[in-house]
């Protein structure tokens, strides 16, 4: 296990997130899982507890810690694309399997996780700074998904 690990509570879900994750994203793999030795607040003796994963190279533990607590923005994952066609897959899957979408590249996934699919044009257009980033922003502030193509033209101007 890696010295700093990402905890992300789950109802009761998480190797099934994990797996969905595995499958989706590129360097990501399941790497543990761990039943309970004995029954707990939300679960019985032999219930998957934790799920050790790894998502695009991101160490991550995935808790079945019950109801208590859900899902808010204030926690995401970012994933870089570098095409429209890497950005509409990654949409796509999250979405398109149980998930919702949100504006300016975000969406959750069905376990109520967020996602930030942003393209590298975007961030590149930001970071230039000047009209170039706020004529980009200001497309992106009328986006669900990203068009790169439109923040390619409003880099342009």
């Amino acid at each position: 296990m890696a010295k700093n690990t990402i905890c992300i509570w789950y109802d009761k879900d998480a190797e099934a997130a994990a797996r969905f994750y595995a499958d989706i994203f590129p360097d990501s793999s399941i790497t543990a899982v761990h039943h309970a030795p004995s029954d707990y607040p939300s679960g019985k003796k032999g219930d998957v507890l934790t799920v050790e994963f790894t998502v695009a190279g991101i160490a991550c533990l995935g808790l079945n810690g019950g109801p208590a607590f859900k899902q808010s923005e204030a926690f995401s994952f970012q994933i870089s694309t570098e095409n429209q066609d890497e950005t509409d897959r990654y949409w796509n899957a999250i979405v398109g399997n149980g998930g919702q979408e949100s504006a300016c590249g975000w969406c959750k996934d069905k376990w109520g996780l967020s996602w930030q699919i942003t393209p590298r044009v975007l961030m590149d257009a930001l970071a230039a700074g000047g009209p170039e980033a706020k004529r980009a922003f200001d497309a992106m502030m009328t986006m669900g998904k990203i068009d790169v193509a439109a923040i390619e033209g409003a880099r342009r101007g």
